[in-house]
């Protein structure tokens, strides 16, 4: 596992979630991220207030130009989601630092695993010591239907 790569320079890292552009954050999510179509503005609000937010933001202009949300106990337990980074900064490093910047938090919490789901970019997670669960036939979810 690899030390948090640095954020490209221009760009800073904030968990203050009164920095959040949250209107940007919902259409990111239920435009464009696969997991969250048609994600309803209220229900994001929602998910925003009960979690950790990463917000990676333009140091000249203040933009907000990507985002990660983590539920946690902030002691035993974390769930990595809400990755997302707008299509015009991909590919310069934030995403691996911001996934960085999440792993370096919760472990100061000494939350014993994190958690994510995702059918995408795998390499980026690996990076950063994410794999695949080594007995998922322990692992249950419970699913609502929509």
């Amino acid at each position: 596992m690899n030390a948090t790569p640095p954020l490209p320079e221009g760009y800073e890292i904030s968990t203050d979630p009164a920095r959040l552009d949250r209107e940007r954050v919902h259409r990111w999510l239920s435009t464009d991220a696969y997991w969250a179509l048609g994600r309803p503005r209220e229900k994001q609000d929602r998910a925003i207030e009960g979690s950790l937010n990463f917000g990676v933001h333009d140091t000249v202009s203040g933009e907000q130009v990507a985002y990660a949300r983590v539920v946690t106990d902030r002691a035993t337990f974390a769930w990595l989601c809400d990755v997302y980074v707008d299509p015009s900064v991909r590919g310069k490093g934030i995403g691996g630092a911001l996934v960085g910047a999440v792993r370096e938090e919760t472990r100061e919490f000494g939350v014993r695993r994190v958690l994510l789901a995702t059918h995408d970019a795998h390499e980026v997670y690996a990076r950063h010591g994410f794999a695949p669960l080594e007995r998922p036939e322990h692992w249950m979810a419970l699913v609502f239907s929509r």
